[in-house]
């Protein structure tokens, strides 16, 4: 191997959102620099901040049947039931819900929590309250998913945070998401819901570390114990 190649498998990709957003970065930070040096290395921080929040590295899936997965990285900032978006007309009765909060250094690459096809996408504006808040699932602008999975409905909700000002979903009603699959990201800090039926006991706690798409938090196939699958990125 080369030191070209090795060099290459160590750089992490930078997801396609995020290209125009560096380009802006650096060309301001050009200008700007241009007549100020002062600002040029200021200019070159936060470029390479945006190419590094835009980052979107390769995961591993667990596959065994029945597994949920995380659909982010960060941290599990709630468990327990919760009564599901009303916009997604799920269910009026409470649900198994997962959080997990992004903060602004986590990837923020969205990923299937759980193989389904997309019966629903379903958008609402809403506030920017910061996101690790339990009100925030109702008052925060979010964008909400269903998948039609065989263990029934599972709802999966983007939103948006402090500091969020923007929520990506390029998943479409009708389209089969594999488990792992990417469906969506959030700029720049935020958190994700991920709501189960109500008697499936879930594999983690809050507080604990995440991956997406590979940290277990549930197992639909029966009650799993605490998958230690978490490591440093």
């Amino acid at each position: 191997m080369t030191i070209i190649d090795s060099i290459r498998k160590s750089v992490v990709p930078i997801h396609p959102e995020g290209h125009k957003f560096i380009a802006i970065f650096a060309v301001a930070t050009i200008i700007v620099g241009w007549f100020v040096s002062a600002l040029f290395w200021i200019g070159l921080f936060l470029t390479l901040w945006c190419c590094y929040f835009f980052r979107d590295p390769a995961r591993v899936t667990p596959l065994k049947k029945g597994l949920v997965i995380s659909p982010a990285d960060g941290i599990v900032s709630g468990v327990g039931l919760a009564t599901p978006p009303k916009e997604l007309g799920l269910s009026n009765e409470p649900m198994m819900r997962v959080s997990v909060f992004m903060n602004v250094f986590n990837v923020h690459v969205n990923r299937a929590p759980i193989k389904g096809k997309v019966l629903k996408v379903a958008y609402k504006p809403g506030k920017f309250l910061n996101a690790e808040l339990d009100k925030a699932s109702e008052d925060n602008e979010r964008n909400s998913l269903i998948l039609d999975t065989e263990y029934g409905p599972v709802g999966v909700t983007q939103i948006a945070g402090l500091v969020a000002r923007r929520i990506v979903c390029w998943a479409e009603e009708g389209e089969e998401l594999p488990v792992g699959e990417r469906f969506g990201l959030i700029r720049f800090g935020s958190r994700v819901d991920v709501y189960l039926p109500s008697n499936i006991v879930p594999s983690v706690v809050e507080g604990q570390t995440m991956i997406a798409g590979e940290s277990i938090l549930a197992n639909m196939e029966g009650q799993q114990e605490a998958v230690g699958a978490h490591r440093e990125q």
